[in-house]
């Protein structure tokens, strides 16, 4: 019991606990020896990864007596798998800490106490102590893009918590999709093993595929809106009296050939 303990880096007490709660099988004994082996050591690391998903010891026990009676405990590692596929992050986003200096050189005086409570209410940033951390370092470099071009961070800001509306609607659409198509149509408790491996390995290869759909549009809709405001924007700044340039259009008629005269 001492080896198996060190083995899996967890006091003796704990394993001679989870023993008289029989989550795990007893040992193979000769004699006064009891032997554990790798089958125990693996138990242990299932049940560590169940506590860090916030699992209770007793659903644990529960879902390995399950288990038990159906499928070995490797398909409780596959389940593991598939939740770690479905809960790794889609985002490759790097926050930034910031000083309060540093806040002054992306934004200048638009570093005010209203924009910074704007600010913290989507999310965009978190106070840590004297600075700040901004979630994201590519929406950080754009938002500084914007305000170097003119536009105010106070309209940057409520341009984001607007598109935050969206995207949270973009990703209701996929997650629904996903779970409709791929994950409630795979039925996973009847799987046989190894298909729940090959299920998190496709959700795996959804995470680009979303946002590739989600870019693709998103061009091709500034193409359609762009194209659209300069049209009006061109209407709009015509001098008097001059018709606006035409956009392209039906061919006219040829005029008919002239009647020669009799």
């Amino acid at each position: 019991m001492e080896a198996l303990a060190e083995a899996a880096g967890i006091p003796v007490r704990t394993v001679r606990f989870y023993r008289e709660r029989k989550l795990i099988p007893p040992p193979r004994r000769e004699g006064r020896i009891a032997w554990y082996n790798e089958a125990h050591l693996a138990r242990l690391h299932t049940i560590a990864a169940l506590l860090e998903r916030g699992h209770t010891l007793g659903g644990i026990a529960e879902l390995i007596g399950a288990w038990e009676n159906g499928r070995t405990l490797d398909g409780v590692a596959e389940l593991l798998g598939l939740e770690g596929a479905l809960i790794t992050p889609w985002s490759e986003e790097t926050p930034v800490r910031l000083t309060p200096e540093a806040l002054a050189d992306y934004f200048g005086e638009d570093v005010t106490p209203e924009n910074l409570t704007t600010a913290l209410d989507i999310g965009y940033i978190a106070v840590d102590g004297e600075n700040v951390v901004h979630t994201s370092r590519r929406l950080l470099d754009a938002s500084a893009a914007l305000v170097r071009e003119g536009v105010p961070l106070a309209a940057v800001l409520e341009t984001g918590r607007a598109v935050r509306v969206h995207v949270d609607a973009l990703a209701d659409l996929f997650t629904v999709l996903i779970r409709k198509h791929v994950v409630d149509a795979a039925a996973v408790d009847h799987l046989p093993p190894g298909e729940v491996t090959r299920l998190a390995e496709a959700l795996e290869r959804l995470h680009p595929l979303a946002k590739n759909v989600v870019d693709a549009e998103l061009s091709l809709a500034m193409d359609r809106r762009v194209r659209t405001e300069l049209e009006s924007w061109l209407q709009d700044h015509a001098a008097p009296g001059t018709a606006p340039a035409p956009g392209p259009g039906p061919t006219p008629p040829e005029d008919p050939p002239a009647t020669p005269a009799a």
